[in-house]
């Protein structure tokens, strides 16, 4: 199993910034993708950012040029570095991790807890 623990996320004034970590613990043996999500209230989840294997980021239409996804594969850890930040940002945001695993080289595909991030106006 892959488990993805999240943190950063808080209450922030419009304008400001937070920077979001997943880290991926397990019987990991590659990460191909890594990504954020955000689900608001009532609405369905939507990508925020990805990151390959290999650096190619993309980033939702909304957030580019605010928001910089970034990957240590050495701590297998995936970052969202959020700047002026918008009350339409609030959600809560769920980082995604897929890959393979154990020794048959299985594929995964793993889902943090969430973690709420609020921006007030």
């Amino acid at each position: 199993q892959v488990h993805l623990v999240e943190s950063g996320g808080g209450l922030v004034q419009a304008g400001g910034s937070l920077r979001l970590s997943c880290a991926a613990s397990g019987m990991i043996i590659s990460i191909n993708t890594m990504g954020w999500y955000r689900q608001a209230p009532g609405k369905q989840r939507e990508l925020v950012a990805g990151i390959s294997s290999g650096g190619s980021t993309n980033y939702a239409d909304s957030v580019k040029g605010r928001f910089t996804i970034s990957r240590d594969n050495a701590k297998n850890t995936v970052y969202l570095q959020m700047n002026t930040l918008k009350p339409e940002d609030t959600a809560v945001y769920y980082c995604n991790v897929r890959g393979l695993y154990e020794r048959l080289s299985k594929s995964f595909d793993s889902w943090g807890q969430g973690t709420q991030v609020t921006v007030s106006s």
